[in-house]
Protein backbone atom coordinates (compact mmCIF):
# COMPACT_ATOMS: atom_id res chain seq x y z
CA UNK A 1 0.00 0.00 0.00
CA UNK A 2 3.01 2.22 1.15
CA UNK A 3 4.78 1.36 -2.40
CA UNK A 4 1.44 2.12 -4.21
CA UNK A 5 1.16 5.94 -2.38
CA UNK A 6 4.31 6.33 -3.51
CA UNK A 7 4.21 5.69 -6.98
CA UNK A 8 1.43 8.10 -7.25
CA UNK A 9 2.54 10.69 -5.79
CA UNK A 10 5.76 10.49 -7.87
CA UNK A 11 3.54 10.17 -10.95
CA UNK A 12 1.38 13.28 -9.61
CA UNK A 13 4.80 15.16 -9.32
CA UNK A 14 5.86 14.04 -12.66
CA UNK A 15 2.61 15.44 -14.39
CA UNK A 16 2.81 18.53 -12.60
CA UNK A 17 5.88 19.28 -13.65
CA UNK A 18 5.24 18.16 -17.24
CA UNK A 19 2.05 20.54 -17.59
CA UNK A 20 4.67 23.48 -15.85
CA UNK A 21 7.11 23.20 -18.49
CA UNK A 22 4.39 22.56 -21.06
CA UNK A 23 2.71 26.12 -20.17
CA UNK A 24 5.82 27.69 -19.59
CA UNK A 25 7.42 26.49 -23.04
CA UNK A 26 4.20 27.29 -24.92
CA UNK A 27 3.10 30.52 -23.88
CA UNK A 28 6.19 32.42 -25.89
CA UNK A 29 3.79 33.65 -28.52
CA UNK A 30 0.48 33.81 -26.76
CA UNK A 31 2.11 36.47 -24.55
CA UNK A 32 2.50 38.97 -27.48
CA UNK A 33 -0.63 38.12 -29.43
CA UNK A 34 1.60 35.47 -31.88
CA UNK A 35 -1.53 33.26 -33.50
CA UNK A 36 -0.55 29.53 -33.69
CA UNK A 37 -2.01 26.56 -33.52
CA UNK A 38 -3.04 24.36 -30.29
CA UNK A 39 -0.30 22.55 -28.96
CA UNK A 40 0.00 18.51 -28.39
CA UNK A 41 2.59 18.38 -25.31
CA UNK A 42 6.07 17.39 -26.06
CA UNK A 43 5.02 17.34 -29.72
CA UNK A 44 3.74 20.97 -30.14
CA UNK A 45 2.64 21.01 -33.99
CA UNK A 46 4.37 18.58 -34.95
CA UNK A 47 1.90 15.52 -35.03
CA UNK A 48 0.56 15.94 -38.08
CA UNK A 49 4.00 15.04 -39.57
CA UNK A 50 5.36 12.26 -36.97
CA UNK A 51 2.48 10.21 -37.86
CA UNK A 52 2.33 11.53 -41.26
CA UNK A 53 -1.17 12.90 -41.79
CA UNK A 54 0.30 16.04 -43.75
CA UNK A 55 2.68 16.33 -46.57
CA UNK A 56 5.03 19.63 -45.17
CA UNK A 57 4.04 21.07 -48.11
CA UNK A 58 0.02 21.38 -46.89
CA UNK A 59 1.70 21.65 -43.13
CA UNK A 60 3.06 24.94 -44.77
CA UNK A 61 0.38 26.04 -46.20
CA UNK A 62 -2.27 25.72 -43.32
CA UNK A 63 0.25 27.79 -41.51
CA UNK A 64 0.25 30.67 -44.22
CA UNK A 65 -2.95 30.69 -45.19
CA UNK A 66 -4.77 30.29 -41.83
CA UNK A 67 -4.52 33.89 -40.51
CA UNK A 68 -4.22 36.09 -43.53
CA UNK A 69 -3.70 39.41 -41.54
CA UNK A 70 -0.94 37.83 -39.57
CA UNK A 71 2.66 39.40 -40.32
CA UNK A 72 4.10 36.38 -39.17
CA UNK A 73 2.56 33.20 -36.82
CA UNK A 74 4.17 30.71 -34.62
CA UNK A 75 4.57 26.91 -34.67
CA UNK A 76 6.13 24.80 -31.98
CA UNK A 77 8.53 22.45 -33.71
CA UNK A 78 8.23 20.24 -30.48
CA UNK A 79 9.31 22.41 -27.76
CA UNK A 80 11.39 24.84 -30.39
CA UNK A 81 9.21 28.26 -31.39
CA UNK A 82 9.37 28.80 -34.43
CA UNK A 83 8.44 31.87 -36.52
CA UNK A 84 6.62 31.58 -39.84
CA UNK A 85 7.45 34.63 -41.92
CA UNK A 86 3.99 36.02 -44.24
CA UNK A 87 4.92 39.80 -44.65
CA UNK A 88 7.18 40.71 -47.74
CA UNK A 89 8.69 43.46 -46.28
CA UNK A 90 9.68 41.69 -43.16
CA UNK A 91 10.98 38.91 -45.38
CA UNK A 92 13.03 41.51 -47.24
CA UNK A 93 14.55 42.60 -43.67
CA UNK A 94 15.55 39.37 -42.38
CA UNK A 95 16.98 38.23 -45.78
CA UNK A 96 18.76 40.96 -46.70
CA UNK A 97 18.55 44.18 -45.44
CA UNK A 98 19.24 43.10 -41.88
CA UNK A 99 20.88 39.47 -42.85
CA UNK A 100 23.58 39.99 -40.11
CA UNK A 101 20.86 39.11 -37.73
CA UNK A 102 19.88 36.37 -39.73
CA UNK A 103 22.98 34.81 -40.54
CA UNK A 104 22.46 31.13 -39.62
CA UNK A 105 20.58 28.48 -40.66
CA UNK A 106 19.09 26.81 -37.69
CA UNK A 107 20.67 23.27 -37.81
CA UNK A 108 22.90 22.54 -35.62
CA UNK A 109 25.69 19.10 -36.72
CA UNK A 110 27.76 17.77 -33.84
CA UNK A 111 31.00 17.67 -35.61
CA UNK A 112 32.20 15.28 -32.88
CA UNK A 113 29.47 12.25 -34.08
CA UNK A 114 29.25 13.70 -37.88
CA UNK A 115 32.18 15.12 -38.79
CA UNK A 116 31.48 15.23 -42.67
CA UNK A 117 27.55 17.12 -42.32
CA UNK A 118 28.87 19.01 -40.05
CA UNK A 119 31.41 21.28 -42.22
CA UNK A 120 29.01 21.58 -45.17
CA UNK A 121 28.24 25.35 -46.12
CA UNK A 122 24.77 24.40 -45.43
CA UNK A 123 25.36 23.56 -41.42
CA UNK A 124 28.58 26.13 -41.35
CA UNK A 125 28.08 28.95 -38.88
CA UNK A 126 29.06 32.79 -38.69
CA UNK A 127 32.51 33.80 -39.85
CA UNK A 128 33.60 30.35 -41.13
CA UNK A 129 30.38 30.27 -43.53
CA UNK A 130 31.12 33.18 -44.59
CA UNK A 131 35.04 32.56 -45.65
CA UNK A 132 33.68 28.94 -47.26
CA UNK A 133 31.25 30.95 -49.09
CA UNK A 134 33.85 33.18 -50.33
CA UNK A 135 35.93 30.62 -51.30
CA UNK A 136 33.55 28.63 -53.07
CA UNK A 137 31.53 31.42 -54.79
CA UNK A 138 34.38 31.53 -57.82
CA UNK A 139 33.68 28.11 -58.82
CA UNK A 140 29.94 28.15 -59.05
CA UNK A 141 30.01 31.67 -62.05
CA UNK A 142 28.79 31.02 -65.45
CA UNK A 143 32.31 30.71 -66.77
CA UNK A 144 32.96 27.58 -65.03
CA UNK A 145 29.40 26.32 -65.80
CA UNK A 146 30.32 26.86 -69.35
CA UNK A 147 33.30 24.07 -69.07
CA UNK A 148 30.95 21.42 -67.44
CA UNK A 149 28.12 21.37 -70.10
CA UNK A 150 29.82 19.17 -72.32
CA UNK A 151 29.98 16.24 -69.16
CA UNK A 152 26.40 17.12 -68.61
CA UNK A 153 25.83 16.72 -72.76
CA UNK A 154 27.55 13.09 -72.55
CA UNK A 155 25.37 11.87 -69.18
CA UNK A 156 22.33 13.38 -71.70
CA UNK A 157 23.51 11.56 -74.29
CA UNK A 158 23.71 8.01 -72.52
CA UNK A 159 20.02 8.32 -71.07
CA UNK A 160 18.91 8.87 -74.63
CA UNK A 161 20.81 5.63 -75.94
CA UNK A 162 19.00 3.88 -72.96
CA UNK A 163 15.52 5.12 -73.40
CA UNK A 164 15.63 4.81 -77.62
CA UNK A 165 16.94 0.99 -76.71
CA UNK A 166 13.95 0.45 -74.05
CA UNK A 167 12.06 1.68 -77.11
CA UNK A 168 13.21 -0.46 -79.63
CA UNK A 169 12.94 -3.61 -76.94
CA UNK A 170 9.34 -2.66 -76.51
CA UNK A 171 6.85 -4.45 -78.57
CA UNK A 172 4.61 -1.00 -78.92
CA UNK A 173 5.90 2.39 -79.98
CA UNK A 174 6.14 3.65 -76.22
CA UNK A 175 7.06 2.38 -72.93
CA UNK A 176 5.76 3.98 -69.09
CA UNK A 177 8.77 5.02 -67.54
CA UNK A 178 9.22 5.97 -64.18
CA UNK A 179 10.64 9.66 -64.45
CA UNK A 180 11.43 10.22 -60.55
CA UNK A 181 13.98 6.54 -61.01
CA UNK A 182 15.42 8.02 -64.62
CA UNK A 183 16.02 11.88 -63.39
CA UNK A 184 17.68 10.19 -59.96
CA UNK A 185 20.03 8.19 -62.64
CA UNK A 186 20.75 11.49 -64.90
CA UNK A 187 21.27 13.78 -62.05
CA UNK A 188 23.62 11.02 -60.25
CA UNK A 189 25.71 10.69 -63.07
CA UNK A 190 25.92 14.34 -64.16
CA UNK A 191 27.38 14.74 -60.41
CA UNK A 192 29.29 11.96 -60.54
CA UNK A 193 31.45 13.66 -63.81
CA UNK A 194 30.74 17.15 -63.05
CA UNK A 195 31.82 17.01 -58.91
CA UNK A 196 33.81 13.80 -58.66
CA UNK A 197 35.81 13.64 -62.47
CA UNK A 198 33.65 9.82 -62.47
CA UNK A 199 32.05 8.44 -65.95
CA UNK A 200 29.17 6.36 -64.31
CA UNK A 201 26.13 5.31 -66.36
CA UNK A 202 23.63 4.63 -64.35
CA UNK A 203 20.82 3.56 -66.92
CA UNK A 204 23.04 0.63 -68.01
CA UNK A 205 24.32 -0.16 -64.61
CA UNK A 206 21.47 0.43 -62.57
CA UNK A 207 23.21 -1.04 -59.20
CA UNK A 208 27.25 0.92 -59.58
CA UNK A 209 28.41 1.77 -56.24
CA UNK A 210 28.61 5.40 -56.53
CA UNK A 211 24.64 5.17 -57.21
CA UNK A 212 23.85 3.13 -54.95
CA UNK A 213 25.84 5.27 -52.67
CA UNK A 214 24.04 8.03 -53.50
CA UNK A 215 20.92 6.79 -53.12
CA UNK A 216 21.22 6.25 -49.69
CA UNK A 217 22.75 9.18 -48.59
CA UNK A 218 20.42 11.29 -50.38
CA UNK A 219 17.11 9.78 -50.42
CA UNK A 220 16.17 10.59 -46.47
CA UNK A 221 13.98 8.10 -44.70
CA UNK A 222 11.52 9.04 -42.26
CA UNK A 223 13.69 8.56 -39.39
CA UNK A 224 17.03 10.54 -40.82
CA UNK A 225 14.45 13.43 -41.31
CA UNK A 226 12.99 12.51 -37.73
CA UNK A 227 16.89 12.96 -36.92
CA UNK A 228 17.07 16.36 -39.32
CA UNK A 229 14.28 17.72 -36.92
CA UNK A 230 15.87 16.18 -33.60
CA UNK A 231 19.09 18.06 -34.22
CA UNK A 232 17.34 21.56 -35.30
CA UNK A 233 15.24 20.92 -31.80
CA UNK A 234 17.48 19.25 -29.27
CA UNK A 235 20.87 19.32 -30.47
CA UNK A 236 22.17 18.26 -27.01
CA UNK A 237 20.21 14.98 -27.02
CA UNK A 238 21.47 14.54 -30.09
CA UNK A 239 25.01 14.62 -29.21
CA UNK A 240 24.43 12.35 -26.14
CA UNK A 241 22.85 9.67 -27.79
CA UNK A 242 25.34 10.25 -30.90
CA UNK A 243 22.61 10.54 -33.65
CA UNK A 244 24.49 11.39 -36.58
CA UNK A 245 22.54 11.98 -39.98
CA UNK A 246 25.11 10.17 -42.05
CA UNK A 247 26.13 6.15 -41.82
CA UNK A 248 29.91 5.59 -41.09
CA UNK A 249 29.84 3.81 -44.68
CA UNK A 250 28.72 6.67 -46.17
CA UNK A 251 31.29 9.12 -44.65
CA UNK A 252 34.30 6.60 -45.52
CA UNK A 253 32.86 6.13 -48.98
CA UNK A 254 33.17 10.14 -50.01
CA UNK A 255 36.49 10.69 -47.76
CA UNK A 256 38.17 8.24 -49.95
CA UNK A 257 36.60 9.02 -53.23
CA UNK A 258 37.40 13.06 -52.46
CA UNK A 259 40.88 12.29 -50.78
CA UNK A 260 41.82 9.64 -53.29
CA UNK A 261 41.21 11.85 -56.68
CA UNK A 262 42.77 14.59 -55.40
CA UNK A 263 45.73 12.43 -54.63
CA UNK A 264 45.79 10.78 -57.75
CA UNK A 265 45.33 14.09 -59.21
CA UNK A 266 47.99 15.29 -57.76
CA UNK A 267 50.24 13.01 -58.45
CA UNK A 268 49.91 12.11 -62.01
CA UNK A 269 49.24 15.80 -62.72
CA UNK A 270 45.92 15.57 -64.22
CA UNK A 271 43.28 18.59 -65.01
CA UNK A 272 39.72 18.44 -65.51
CA UNK A 273 37.03 21.29 -64.90
CA UNK A 274 35.34 19.98 -62.34
CA UNK A 275 34.44 19.90 -59.12
CA UNK A 276 37.27 18.21 -57.47
CA UNK A 277 39.34 20.67 -59.45
CA UNK A 278 37.89 24.10 -58.03
CA UNK A 279 38.06 22.75 -54.40
CA UNK A 280 41.88 21.74 -54.67
CA UNK A 281 42.41 25.28 -56.67
CA UNK A 282 40.63 26.82 -53.91
CA UNK A 283 42.62 25.13 -51.26
CA UNK A 284 45.38 26.79 -53.09
CA UNK A 285 43.88 29.92 -53.10
CA UNK A 286 44.24 30.40 -56.48
CA UNK A 287 39.86 31.39 -57.19
CA UNK A 288 39.18 34.30 -57.36
CA UNK A 289 36.05 36.03 -58.02
CA UNK A 290 35.63 37.22 -61.74
CA UNK A 291 32.69 39.98 -61.58
CA UNK A 292 32.88 40.05 -65.66
CA UNK A 293 32.13 36.68 -66.33
CA UNK A 294 28.64 36.46 -65.11
CA UNK A 295 27.19 39.98 -67.08
CA UNK A 296 26.24 38.20 -70.11
CA UNK A 297 26.02 34.95 -68.70
CA UNK A 298 22.67 34.09 -66.23
CA UNK A 299 21.27 31.48 -65.79
CA UNK A 300 17.85 32.57 -66.71
CA UNK A 301 15.26 34.48 -64.53
CA UNK A 302 15.72 32.50 -61.58
CA UNK A 303 19.18 32.71 -61.23
CA UNK A 304 19.87 34.11 -57.74
CA UNK A 305 23.22 36.38 -57.59
CA UNK A 306 26.03 36.20 -55.29
CA UNK A 307 26.31 38.72 -52.71
CA UNK A 308 29.47 40.63 -51.69
CA UNK A 309 30.13 38.07 -48.89
CA UNK A 310 30.69 35.69 -51.67
CA UNK A 311 33.13 37.97 -53.66
CA UNK A 312 35.63 38.79 -50.71
CA UNK A 313 39.16 37.31 -50.90
CA UNK A 314 39.39 34.67 -47.94
CA UNK A 315 43.07 33.28 -46.87
CA UNK A 316 42.00 30.38 -44.20
CA UNK A 317 43.72 27.21 -44.34
CA UNK A 318 40.96 24.83 -44.90
CA UNK A 319 41.03 20.66 -44.03
CA UNK A 320 40.32 17.81 -46.24
CA UNK A 321 37.41 17.08 -44.32
CA UNK A 322 35.79 20.76 -45.20
CA UNK A 323 36.83 19.96 -48.91
CA UNK A 324 35.37 16.47 -48.45
CA UNK A 325 31.92 18.03 -47.00
CA UNK A 326 31.60 20.89 -49.49
CA UNK A 327 31.98 17.70 -52.52
CA UNK A 328 29.62 16.12 -50.43
CA UNK A 329 26.74 18.89 -49.67
CA UNK A 330 26.89 19.64 -53.53
CA UNK A 331 26.43 16.05 -54.32
CA UNK A 332 23.20 15.97 -52.25
CA UNK A 333 21.60 19.17 -53.59
CA UNK A 334 22.67 18.00 -57.24
CA UNK A 335 21.17 14.15 -56.47
CA UNK A 336 17.85 14.93 -54.42
CA UNK A 337 16.84 18.49 -55.18
CA UNK A 338 17.78 19.14 -59.01
CA UNK A 339 16.38 15.45 -59.71
CA UNK A 340 13.04 16.10 -58.11
CA UNK A 341 12.76 19.50 -59.90
CA UNK A 342 13.65 17.45 -63.38
CA UNK A 343 10.73 15.24 -62.18
CA UNK A 344 7.98 17.74 -61.70
CA UNK A 345 9.16 18.98 -64.70
CA UNK A 346 8.74 16.44 -66.89
CA UNK A 347 5.09 15.91 -65.07
CA UNK A 348 3.94 19.17 -65.84
CA UNK A 349 5.10 18.64 -69.92
CA UNK A 350 3.04 15.67 -70.01
CA UNK A 351 -0.17 17.05 -68.78
CA UNK A 352 -0.10 20.45 -70.40
CA UNK A 353 0.98 19.16 -74.17
CA UNK A 354 0.51 22.70 -75.37
CA UNK A 355 3.52 23.85 -73.51
CA UNK A 356 5.28 20.78 -74.46
CA UNK A 357 5.05 21.07 -78.08
CA UNK A 358 6.13 25.01 -78.15
CA UNK A 359 9.09 24.04 -76.24
CA UNK A 360 10.29 20.97 -78.67
CA UNK A 361 9.26 23.46 -81.82
CA UNK A 362 11.97 25.72 -79.80
CA UNK A 363 14.45 23.17 -79.44
CA UNK A 364 14.08 21.86 -82.90
CA UNK A 365 14.98 25.53 -84.41
CA UNK A 366 17.97 25.56 -81.85
CA UNK A 367 19.16 22.21 -83.20
CA UNK A 368 19.02 23.31 -86.36
CA UNK A 369 21.57 26.17 -85.92
CA UNK A 370 24.04 23.13 -85.34
CA UNK A 371 25.40 24.97 -81.90
CA UNK A 372 24.51 23.80 -78.72
CA UNK A 373 26.39 25.39 -75.64
CA UNK A 374 26.23 27.04 -72.49
CA UNK A 375 25.03 30.59 -74.18
CA UNK A 376 23.04 28.54 -76.56
CA UNK A 377 21.12 27.22 -73.92
CA UNK A 378 20.66 29.93 -72.01
CA UNK A 379 19.81 31.85 -74.62
CA UNK A 380 16.21 29.80 -75.42
CA UNK A 381 13.36 31.73 -73.89
CA UNK A 382 10.53 29.40 -73.94
CA UNK A 383 13.00 26.97 -72.22
CA UNK A 384 13.82 29.55 -69.92
CA UNK A 385 9.72 30.30 -69.12
CA UNK A 386 8.80 26.89 -68.86
CA UNK A 387 11.87 25.61 -66.19
CA UNK A 388 10.63 28.89 -64.61
CA UNK A 389 7.34 28.24 -63.90
CA UNK A 390 7.90 24.41 -63.21
CA UNK A 391 9.79 25.56 -59.84
CA UNK A 392 7.34 27.84 -59.32
CA UNK A 393 4.86 25.41 -58.82
CA UNK A 394 7.17 23.08 -57.64
CA UNK A 395 9.72 24.53 -55.61
CA UNK A 396 12.43 21.48 -54.40
CA UNK A 397 13.07 23.37 -51.10
CA UNK A 398 9.36 23.55 -49.64
CA UNK A 399 10.69 26.28 -47.16
CA UNK A 400 13.92 27.34 -45.46
CA UNK A 401 14.72 29.08 -42.01
CA UNK A 402 17.30 31.43 -40.58
CA UNK A 403 18.52 31.38 -37.17
CA UNK A 404 18.58 34.82 -35.32
CA UNK A 405 21.95 35.50 -33.34
CA UNK A 406 21.22 38.52 -31.80
CA UNK A 407 17.68 39.96 -30.39
CA UNK A 408 15.64 42.03 -32.91
CA UNK A 409 12.72 43.37 -32.93
CA UNK A 410 10.09 42.15 -35.62
CA UNK A 411 7.75 44.44 -34.45
CA UNK A 412 3.77 43.50 -33.79
CA UNK A 413 2.22 40.46 -35.55
CA UNK A 414 -1.09 42.53 -36.95
CA UNK A 415 -2.42 45.47 -36.59
CA UNK A 416 -4.30 44.70 -33.22
CA UNK A 417 -0.93 44.00 -31.49
CA UNK A 418 -0.09 46.57 -28.67
CA UNK A 419 3.48 44.72 -27.88
CA UNK A 420 6.22 44.22 -30.44
CA UNK A 421 7.51 40.62 -31.04
CA UNK A 422 11.63 40.60 -29.26
CA UNK A 423 13.10 37.55 -31.13
CA UNK A 424 16.02 36.31 -28.94
CA UNK A 425 19.47 34.95 -29.94
CA UNK A 426 18.87 31.54 -30.43
CA UNK A 427 15.73 31.41 -32.08
CA UNK A 428 14.92 30.43 -35.86
CA UNK A 429 12.31 31.45 -38.17
CA UNK A 430 10.80 29.89 -41.50
CA UNK A 431 10.32 31.64 -44.84
CA UNK A 432 7.35 28.95 -46.33
CA UNK A 433 9.05 29.01 -50.24
CA UNK A 434 6.13 27.08 -51.82
CA UNK A 435 3.21 29.46 -49.81
CA UNK A 436 4.56 32.26 -51.68
CA UNK A 437 4.49 30.81 -55.09
CA UNK A 438 1.15 29.48 -54.67
CA UNK A 439 -0.63 32.62 -52.89
CA UNK A 440 -3.45 34.05 -55.24
CA UNK A 441 -2.57 37.35 -54.90
CA UNK A 442 1.02 36.79 -56.17
CA UNK A 443 0.52 34.54 -58.89
CA UNK A 444 -3.23 34.27 -60.25
CA UNK A 445 -4.33 30.51 -60.62
CA UNK A 446 -1.16 29.95 -58.33
CA UNK A 447 -1.80 25.68 -59.20
CA UNK A 448 -2.03 26.11 -62.98
CA UNK A 449 0.95 25.59 -65.03
CA UNK A 450 1.54 28.62 -67.00
CA UNK A 451 4.83 29.22 -68.81
CA UNK A 452 3.56 32.78 -70.26
CA UNK A 453 4.29 34.38 -66.20
CA UNK A 454 8.03 34.64 -67.02
CA UNK A 455 7.47 36.31 -70.63
CA UNK A 456 9.18 39.57 -71.54
CA UNK A 457 5.96 41.16 -71.62
CA UNK A 458 4.94 39.50 -67.89
CA UNK A 459 7.90 38.66 -65.72
CA UNK A 460 8.44 42.46 -64.52
CA UNK A 461 4.83 42.40 -62.60
CA UNK A 462 6.44 39.36 -60.46
CA UNK A 463 6.55 41.14 -57.32
CA UNK A 464 10.39 40.78 -55.60
CA UNK A 465 11.29 38.49 -52.97
CA UNK A 466 7.53 36.54 -53.82
CA UNK A 467 9.56 34.03 -56.04
CA UNK A 468 12.41 31.98 -54.68
CA UNK A 469 13.19 28.97 -55.97
CA UNK A 470 16.90 29.06 -54.70
CA UNK A 471 16.09 31.42 -51.53
CA UNK A 472 17.17 34.92 -51.56
CA UNK A 473 19.90 36.82 -49.36
CA UNK A 474 23.20 35.83 -49.18
CA UNK A 475 22.47 32.91 -47.66
CA UNK A 476 20.67 32.02 -50.91
CA UNK A 477 22.13 28.29 -53.13
CA UNK A 478 25.13 28.55 -54.18
CA UNK A 479 24.68 26.43 -57.28
CA UNK A 480 21.28 27.86 -59.10
CA UNK A 481 23.16 28.20 -62.38
CA UNK A 482 24.66 24.47 -62.20
CA UNK A 483 20.64 23.26 -61.15
CA UNK A 484 19.45 25.68 -63.54
CA UNK A 485 22.10 24.84 -66.34
CA UNK A 486 21.67 20.95 -65.69
CA UNK A 487 17.53 20.77 -65.96
CA UNK A 488 17.45 22.97 -69.46
CA UNK A 489 20.10 20.11 -71.16
CA UNK A 490 17.80 17.32 -69.58
CA UNK A 491 14.58 18.43 -71.01
CA UNK A 492 16.37 19.84 -73.81
CA UNK A 493 17.73 16.33 -75.30
CA UNK A 494 14.92 14.72 -73.93
CA UNK A 495 12.12 16.91 -75.74
CA UNK A 496 14.56 16.63 -79.08
CA UNK A 497 14.32 12.96 -79.18
CA UNK A 498 11.00 11.96 -76.79
CA UNK A 499 7.38 13.17 -76.73
CA UNK A 500 6.29 13.08 -73.01
CA UNK A 501 2.39 12.17 -72.12
CA UNK A 502 0.06 10.77 -69.32
CA UNK A 503 -0.34 6.81 -68.74
CA UNK A 504 -2.70 4.90 -66.87
CA UNK A 505 -0.22 5.16 -63.95
CA UNK A 506 0.26 8.84 -64.25
CA UNK A 507 -1.50 9.94 -60.50
CA UNK A 508 -4.17 12.93 -62.16
CA UNK A 509 -4.60 15.00 -59.92
CA UNK A 510 -1.15 15.54 -58.46
CA UNK A 511 -1.35 14.55 -54.32
CA UNK A 512 1.69 14.42 -52.51
CA UNK A 513 2.36 11.03 -50.44
CA UNK A 514 2.93 11.45 -46.96
CA UNK A 515 5.31 8.30 -46.26
CA UNK A 516 8.12 10.62 -46.82
CA UNK A 517 8.99 14.47 -46.25
CA UNK A 518 10.31 14.95 -49.97
CA UNK A 519 8.33 15.89 -52.91
CA UNK A 520 6.92 12.42 -53.96
CA UNK A 521 3.31 11.72 -56.23
CA UNK A 522 1.45 9.71 -54.30
CA UNK A 523 0.89 6.82 -56.91
CA UNK A 524 4.45 7.55 -58.41
CA UNK A 525 6.19 9.77 -61.24
CA UNK A 526 5.28 7.11 -64.49
CA UNK A 527 4.79 8.92 -67.84
CA UNK A 528 4.67 7.02 -70.80
CA UNK A 529 7.37 8.22 -73.46
CA UNK A 530 7.69 7.37 -77.39
CA UNK A 531 9.79 9.03 -79.84
CA UNK A 532 9.28 12.09 -81.96
CA UNK A 533 8.97 11.57 -85.53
Amino acid sequence: MERTMILYIWLAAILAALYLYCRQVYSRFSQYGVKHKATIPLLGNMASIVFRRKHLVEFFAELYCEHPKERFVGRYEFTKPILVVKDLELLKKIAVKDFEHFLDHALSVNTDIDPLFGRTLFTLKGQEWKDMRSMLSPAFTSSKMRHMVPFIVEVGDQMIVSLKRQLKESENDSIDVDCRALATRYANDVIASCAFGLRVDSHSEPNNEFYKMGYVASNFTFWQMLKFFGHSAFPRLMKKFGLAIFSDSTRDFFNHLVMDTMRDREEHGIVRPDMIHLLMEAKKGRLTHDESSDKDADAGFATVEESDVGKKSVTRAWSDTDLTAQAVIFFLAGFETVSTAMTFLMYELALNPEVQEKLAKEIRGQEKSGRFDYGSVQRMSYLDMVVSESLRRWPAAIATDRLCIKDYNLGKPNDEATTDYIMKAGESLNIPITAFHHDPQYFSDPFKFDPERFSEENKHKIKPSTYMPFGMGPRNCIGSRFALCEMKVMIYQLLLHVELSPCERTPIPAQLTTDTFNLRLKGGHYLRMKLRT
